[in-house]
């Protein structure tokens, strides 16, 4: 039985640059509060944002898609599925919103994981929804010629509760001892998670939305703010790079988790710098600013081209309308063009 064990991390030496990774991440969660009580309004539109992306991006890394328009009707409830791919979106959705509003009341044990996953396919005539695997699964890459390539073989059926029971308990325990930092024992849990695979299908889905809860549960709230899931997704390639890394020997005991640890710190980093610009940029605009003078100032310090879906998410305190009708005076007098049009409208800054 594969046996889990987070204490020997206690003598592992990290190099700089998680150190600086760590350093950064736990100053910004303590300017985290200030920044949540200073603009209340601006972070509950950054959350109706964050909720979008998260279940798009989540769902497009295993290839499940539908259209924008769609999509957000889905996760603001107003529609209902029309085929397997809105319904698996429509789970996701659902278990997000669990994870964002009772991460206090969730445990790390095998029975709210497997009613997390039940959630997420609740919408679908999958048998296995809530259930661990019941048969060998692998992990593989298709090649350019279209074929597979085995990468990595999780662990058996027989042998997944007992593993997902030892992995929750290392946790648990390590955690409450207070000696490992907690980022470093959640980017583990994550890699073992993601190496028992202990699901038919969903585990990569299952992994996200445990990082977000895991990283609730030690007070570093990014992730209800900005999208998580989306850095994933925007750096996908990297993801399964490290993955591929540090899952080398996890069968025998002897992979490093050092890479994986390093692109999630990486992702949370990421996370936090991009929350403080968009607080920040609240801050700079004020309260008394017009549309106008809100969406020019995000137009003025925008490199390169963007879309009115980017105003939108840049400026959290207005909504369509007000920014469409920024742009459109913007273009007017001169301060930005307007290239394209239709869906493929964007904007690019006229002294650029």
């Amino acid at each position: 039985m594969k046996v889990f064990d987070y204490s020997v991390l206690i003598d592992r030496t990290w190099d700089n640059e998680i150190i600086s990774y760590l350093t950064q991440i736990h100053e910004y969660k303590g300017k985290q509060e200030l920044y949540i009580r200073q603009k209340p309004v601006e972070l509950e539109r950054l959350i109706e944002i964050a909720r979008i992306q998260s279940t798009e991006a989540s769902n497009r890394i295993e290839g499940i898609v539908t259209t924008n328009a769609r999509l957000k009707q889905l996760v603001e409830n107003k529609t209902t599925p029309k085929n397997r791919d809105e319904k698996e979106i429509l789970g996701y959705r659902n278990a997000l919103s669990i994870v964002h509003e009772n991460y206090e009341h969730i445990a790390i044990t095998p029975t709210y994981i497997l009613q997390l996953h039940g959630e997420m396919l609740k919408h679908t005539a999958f048998s296995y929804a809530g259930k661990f695997k019941t048969t060998a699964n692998e992990i593989a890459k298709t090649l350019p010629d279209g074929t597979k390539e085995v990468i990595f073989t999780p662990l058996e059926p027989y042998e997944t509760s007992d593993a997902v029971a030892s992995l929750c308990e290392t946790f648990k325990n390590e955690l409450n001892r207070g000696i490992i930092d907690p980022l470093i024992l959640i980017s583990c849990f994550v890699l073992d998670f993601l190496c028992i695979h202990p699901f038919n299908d969903g585990n990569g889905r299952m992994s996200r939305l445990l990082t977000l809860l895991l990283l609730y549960k030690s007070g570093y709230m990014v992730g209800q703010y900005i999208s998580i899931e989306k850095a994933i997704a925007e750096t996908k390639e990297s993801y399964y790079d490290t993955l591929a890394i540090a899952d080398y020997g996890w069968l025998e005991g002897e992979n490093d988790p050092k890479e994986f640890i390093k692109y999630m710190l990486g992702i949370i980093l990421s996370c936090y710098r991009e929350f403080e610009n968009r607080v920040s940029f609240a801050w700079e605009t004020g309260a008394k600013s017009t549309s106008y003078d809100i969406v020019k100032h995000y137009a003025q310090t925008k490199i390169g081209t963007f879309t009115k879906q980017d105003a939108l998410i840049a400026c959290p305190s207005l909504g369509s309308s007000s920014v469409e009708a920024a742009l459109k005076k913007l273009v007017s007098d001169g301060t930005i063009e307007r290239l394209g049009s239709g869906r493929k409208t964007h904007y690019v800054r006229k002294d650029s």
